[in-house]
């Protein structure tokens, strides 16, 4: 039944472009939602076990000695829960490791001087030194990062909702936290969110707009009790969208697959649209569903003659690679990357060969048709090269088998090509937060009942699908809850 229906799928979207709804959970055999499981716990376990008990802090990458990304942490929090109703950890243990995690940032210095801080005007710096939890070397105060921190701790404000002391706490300190975010503040041209600060400098020159990841965080800072940004900010943000067809499929630009998945991640944008997806007759969660096809496409298609590319070999997003440097590539020179925002769309293609597991996998939800199958063949092809412990490795990248000069990460195995040895967390974050939304709507369906959302959601336009049921209803009387809990919390904000 499960490839009847794929077939039929997969027919449709190639001959005419259009897509059918995506298959549910439910539609997929035992055997395919066992390996969605496996794939979920091991990645669960990457958080677990890497993660500093004491303060909460995710690493940026691992195994690696790293630095903590704050965008890490927030997919922690996220995750915790998950284990908790998957039965990974108890209920005890995902309520120590948040609030451990929530104490840490409230109390974690805030200030505007270079060294020594956390954060400032309750954002917080891109990387943290994961033991003391201060600014790593000189990196920006980053809006987007932590936009992601606190969609993690909406998310447990929501979550732990029982009457006790910890879990009552947990929800006063996520409202405290989001509540001193001065998202106003990084307004500093007109509409739009500034990408981050330096003590060193102030500003920088560039803002979030257009379609991009960003959608979450103008989201939030549009929701924002205390420091909302302007009211005309949806619109300076989705007044530069780039509606372009790319392999078939007219969707929105954005070549890297991230852009496509944060704010799904979290948010259910199925049946909901502002004016720009209203006008176009399309979702948000559709544009992605397109965007998945065409990068699978663009692999089928391979213009550029990568080893592997195919329907079952495909993903590019930002993710690790081999090495920075020109080599030599079937009479060609190409010119390879480490880390990079690779991508394929209307936009712009940057392509060196390298595959990111983590580009297929956090699409499930939108094309699980054409996702599964490929994460069972880069399992099969590849084996303990790409899938450990910990789940699939960063990235891969059958084409670079040159073995003449060392690469700086992973390392080429040979007649298979390099791969990475590092997990990333905001890699590793969407595939467990995307396979559980697929196999539940958990994570979806938690942050529903956020009044904060449902607030941002509303000041960006959005009407339609699930909003209709919340919106005037429960959220207007949790967030009275909410600020009547957060008085005293807020009153002693470092």
């Amino acid at each position: 039944m499960f490839q009847r229906t794929r077939r039929v799928l997969l027919a449709l979207a190639f001959t005419t472009g259009l897509l059918a709804p995506p298959m549910t959970a439910q539609q997929i055999p035992a055997d395919q939602d066992a390996f969605l499981a496996d794939i979920q716990e091991r990645t669960f376990d990457w958080f677990w076990d890497w993660t500093n008990p004491d303060n909460g802090l995710v690493p940026d990458r691992a195994p690696t000695p790293s630095f903590s990304s704050v965008a890490a942490v927030g997919f922690g929090l996220t995750a915790w829960p998950i284990g908790i109703e998957r039965g990974y950890i108890s209920r005890k243990q995902g309520v120590d490791r948040v609030l451990n995690t929530l104490r840490f940032f409230a109390d974690a210095p805030q200030g505007d001087v270079p060294v020594g801080m956390t954060g400032y005007r309750g954002f917080y710096y891109h990387f943290l030194d994961m033991e003391n939890g201060k600014r790593y070397l000189q990196v920006e105060l980053s809006t987007i990062d932590t936009a992601l921190l606190m969609m993690g701790v909406l998310f447990c404000q929501s979550y732990f909702d029982g009457p006790g002391e910890q879990e009552a706490e947990i929800r006063e300190l996520a409202e405290m936290l989001y509540r001193r975010v001065e998202w106003d503040w990084a307004e500093i041209r007109p509409n739009l969110m500034c990408m981050g600060w330096l003590p060193e400098i102030g500003f920088l020159d560039s803002d979030y707009e257009g379609y991009d990841e960003a959608m979450f965080l103008y989201l939030l800072a549009l929701g924002s009790p205390t420091h909302p940004i302007s009211s005309d900010a949806w619109d300076a943000f989705v007044w530069s969208y780039r509606w372009d067809p790319f392999q078939q499929q007219e969707h929105i630009a954005f070549a890297p697959m991230f852009g496509h998945q944060y704010a799904q991640s979290w948010i259910d944008l199925r049946g909901v649209q502002d004016a720009f997806m209203a006008e176009k007759g399309i979702d948000y969660f559709e544009n992605s569903r397109r965007a998945a096809y065409a990068q699978r496409a663009y692999a089928i298609r391979n213009p550029l003659g990568w080893e592997d590319y195919g329907e079952n070999i495909w993903g590019l997003t930002a993710c690790d690679g081999p090495i920075d440097m020109r080599r030599e590539y079937k009479g060609r020179m190409r010119e390879f990357f480490t880390y990079r925002a690779r991508g394929a769309g209307a936009d712009y293609i940057t392509d060196d060969g390298t595959i990111a597991p983590t580009a297929a996998a956090a699409s499930l939800p939108f094309a699980p048709e054409i996702v599964i199958p490929a994460l069972q063949e880069m399992r099969r092809r590849y084996g303990d090269d790409l899938y450990n412990q910990h789940g699939f490795v960063d990235a891969f990248n059958p084409s670079y088998t040159y073995t003449d000069i060392d690469v700086p990460n992973g390392e080429v195995v040979p007649g298979k090509g390099w791969f990475g040895k590092d997990h990333l967390g905001i890699d590793q974050g969407p595939i467990l937060l995307m396979i559980e939304n697929f196999r539940s709507g958990f994570v979806w369906d938690v942050m529903k009942r956020n009044p904060h959302i449902v607030r941002g959601l509303e000041r960006a336009g959005f009407s339609g699908g699930w909003l209709e049921d919340v919106a005037g209803q429960g959220a207007v009387v949790d967030d009275q809850a909410g600020t009547e809990a957060a008085n005293e919390a807020t009153a002693s904000m470092p």
